[in-house]
């Protein structure tokens, strides 16, 4: 079994919950649901249709702020950032264009034009999007293309670091939630596609893409 996140080989299978078998990677430290057992697109979005995302909401605003707050501190003024994922109510592309950027939209259900993968932006946010992910590797080479040098991608994602616990987690029990990223899973990524990853725990990972030539 290839880790879905690395596609290396380093990988055991590791425990079966409600004959939910997952996996773990020694290289990543990443943790992911047997591909057999990845849900199809109506169950996910019958799970979406569920979220509450009202951009109005103040307690999904402050839930936000923790991704937006260290976002803001790190992008020029004006800058143009795209929500990747952004689901039925993209509120961070909403407070984003408060503070004065230009934001385009893409989800493959909600806002699925392909036309916004065709540039390159200043920044990428990725909230609560990453553990949805049924081929992380090639979404994150993506999310490496759309950024220009120098840009940032901010993820927002619970991470997975008490495997004693990881049964009864409520992050797991989530049946669209199939991957489960440690701090060491984005310092592997950082390394492989030229970024500064910096965790913030518990959820948040801002990474930045290195210009050509920069160590």
């Amino acid at each position: 079994m290839k880790c879905p996140v690395c596609r290396q080989d380093s990988t055991e299978q590791w425990l079966t919950v409600d004959t939910r078998p997952y996996w773990r990677c020694s290289d990543c430290q990443a943790r992911f649901l047997d591909p057999d057992h990845l849900p199809d697109r109506r169950i996910e979005k019958a799970e979406y249709d569920q979220h509450q995302n009202d951009p109005g909401d103040p307690g999904y605003r402050q839930f936000l702020q923790q991704l937006l707050t260290p976002l803001l501190e790190r992008i020029g003024p004006g800058s143009r950032g795209l929500d990747y994922g952004c689901g039925p109510g993209p509120a961070l592309a909403y407070m984003l264009e408060e503070a004065g950027h230009t934001m385009s939209l893409f989800d493959p259900i909600y806002a699925p034009d392909p036309g916004v993968l065709d540039t390159t932006y200043d920044f990428v946010t990725c909230t609560e999007v990453v553990e949805h992910f049924h081929d992380p590797a090639t979404e994150f080479r993506q999310l490496d293309r759309l950024l220009k040098p120098g840009g940032w991608l901010g993820v927002m994602t619970r991470f997975q670091t008490d495997d004693d616990r990881f049964a009864g987690w409520h992050y797991r029990r989530d049946p669209t939630h199939v991957v489960f990223y440690r701090p060491e899973t984005f310092e592997w990524l950082g390394r492989h596609l030229g970024w500064e990853a910096e965790c913030l725990p518990p959820q948040v990972v801002m990474a930045r893409k290195k210009v050509k030539g920069e160590r």
